[in-house]
């Protein structure tokens, strides 16, 4: 067994085929990487000539011309094999250092604790505690929540082997009776090209305004946009909906419910079916007065109501992105995109619909609760990761911290 750098068609070869892979251990992210300055290294063990482990190595210079070394969603290996975690570790940090290297991230994409859909401790569930024990062992601090740079805690939905109607029959029931109500809507999701990516962006800066979370610049979507597309595994969408058509289907659905309403009669046993026709009735008279005053508004018929950006590869689709108008809101268009990428998944054979970041310790209602909620409702499971941790490579490590901690102090100090 020896260490080496591995090629990119080598590492690519590896990364294809092991069941950790994930969009951030990408090759296409180490590109998107050196636009922004970082060095991409792959590395890995070898045993006569096969790859047993890599890793995708970013680097970039920072204080007195020392280097950070990131590997994204961590070491694509066997955690439970202490030798080869080890054993790599050791090489891995040489490396690190020879590269003039002060400090070592990675975030394994390895789950912590299973956990179930409300966010609590699956019993005889996987437990990686081990594993994180001998990562702690070798030297690697934990990073706390808060200043990982990769979501840690997710939702996401086992499509693996399952049709449609599954999936419906297990969300919950409002999350399913809006979705059929969405497609009654005439509502379309539209993909995008590269160069209708504008319409996807001015979406996210109104949000990021709205509920005060900084976005990234354009061109960040536009070079994912193009690394990933040249596979097919990337899609912007944006749903709109014509404003037009959906008076008329309003206008169509009231005639028949006042029809209906007008030709049931006064009888006592009639009186409960009476007054939720007459409910059903003003809530389609307010519908069409809202979408005329809207349609007023705006001076055209079609309008755009969301968002999203996916990132689909084997065996996950995950939901990386997304934006709403907060006027248009009311349409609910977010879950018809969703349910529309869950039925592409299952149509192309995919294992998991991953719905991404969510809150730490969901269990205990923190704030954003929200976010979870709506991914919740297509049913699904918590995913808590192990998290992100950090390798001090040499005695700048401990100098660059001191120095944080004392621009942190100056900081709250001016506060």
């Amino acid at each position: 067994m020896y260490f080496a750098q591995l090629t990119i068609k080598e590492y690519e070869s590896f990364w294809e085929k092991h069941p950790q892979k994930t969009f951030l251990s990408a090759t296409e992210i180490g590109k998107l990487r050196e636009k922004s300055g970082w060095q991409v290294y792959y590395v890995g063990l070898k045993e006569d000539k096969k790859i047993i482990c890599a890793s995708m190595l970013l680097s970039k210079k920072r204080r007195f011309n020392k280097c950070e070394f990131y590997s994204p969603r961590g070491f694509l290996m066997d955690y439970n094999d202490k030798e080869l975690v080890n054993t790599f570790t050791k090489e891995v940090k040489k490396f690190v250092k020879e590269k003039n290297g002060y400090i070592l991230r990675i975030d394994p994409y390895i789950i912590n604790k299973e956990r179930d859909k409300d966010g609590n401790i699956v019993k005889d569930g996987v437990d990686n505690h081990q594993v994180v024990d001998n990562l702690k062992k070798l030297g690697f601090k934990a990073i706390p929540i808060k200043k990982r740079e990769q979501v840690s805690w997710m939702f996401s939905l086992d499509i693996d082997g399952k049709t449609e109607e599954d999936i419906l029959n297990n969300m919950k029931s409002n999350t399913r009776n809006i979705i059929r109500k969405t497609e009654k809507f005439g509502i379309t999701i539209n993909e995008l090209s590269y160069e209708e990516l504008d319409e996807f962006y001015n979406i996210m800066i109104e949000t990021g305004k709205r509920r005060e979370f900084k976005i990234r610049d354009i061109s960040y979507y536009q070079e994912m946009y193009k690394l990933f597309s040249k596979k097919d595994q990337i899609k912007f969408y944006i749903t709109r909906l014509n404003l037009k058509e959906y008076v008329e289907r309003l206008t169509l659905e009231l005639k028949e419910k006042e029809e209906k309403y007008n030709n049931t009669s006064d009888i006592k046993r009639n009186k409960g079916k009476k007054e939720e026709m007459k409910k059903d009735i003003e809530l389609l008279t307010n519908r069409i007065k809202e979408a005329n005053a809207i349609r007023e508004k705006e001076g055209k018929d079609t309008i755009t109501l969301s968002g999203s950006m996916f990132i689909l590869i084997y065996p996950e689709v995950v939901y990386l992105s997304s934006g709403n108008y907060e006027e248009y809101l009311m349409f609910n268009s977010q879950y018809l995109i969703q349910w529309e990428l869950i039925k592409q998944g299952i149509k192309l054979g995919f294992k998991k619909h991953n719905f991404y970041g969510i809150p730490e310790n969901i269990n205990e209602h923190p704030k954003n609760y929200g976010i979870y909620a709506f991914k919740r409702g297509f049913d699904g499971y918590v995913e808590e990761l192990i998290g992100e941790y950090e390798l001090p490579i040499t005695k700048h490590y401990y100098i660059f911290k001191l120095i944080h901690k004392l621009k942190e102090l100056k900081n709250a100090l001016h506060l």
